[in-house]
């Protein structure tokens, strides 16, 4: 594959990513890196690997919060460049529900506000 033909098939997969494919090592592995921003903030980064081994392909997706220095926070690695950004989204959607749980859980365990009215 091509960095040409990489970079296709992550645009076509994530649009709204502003994708740099990054040149050197050998054909059978490739890396980009894709940021959204606003203005000069970044918001989000993802880095995707893509190896080429014995015919077989793998691809391993890493994501980061806002700021161009923060680390990793999760990665996911599968056959496809689809299904290893997907399940890096599932892991975040399982995280979301807990914490969620989490959160509401403190938020009912607090002391009524004094000022609240009460039934």
């Amino acid at each position: 594959m091509k960095t040409a033909d990489f970079r296709k098939e992550l645009m076509a997969i994530m649009p709204g990513y502003r994708w740099t494919v990054h040149k050197g090592g050998s054909p059978a592995r490739m890396a980009a890196t894709g940021i959204q921003s606003s203005g000069f903030n970044r918001l989000s980064t993802l880095r995707v690997v893509r190896t080429e081994k014995d015919g077989r392909v793998w691809y391993d997706a890493a994501s980061s919060d806002y700021g161009a220095r923060s680390d990793w926070e999760e990665r996911n690695g599968d056959l496809t460049l689809a299904r290893a950004l997907r399940g890096l989204q599932s892991h975040y959607e399982m995280r979301q529900v807990k914490f969620g749980r989490l959160a509401t859980s403190l938020q009912r365990g607090r002391k009524p506000d004094d000022n609240a009215v009460r039934r």
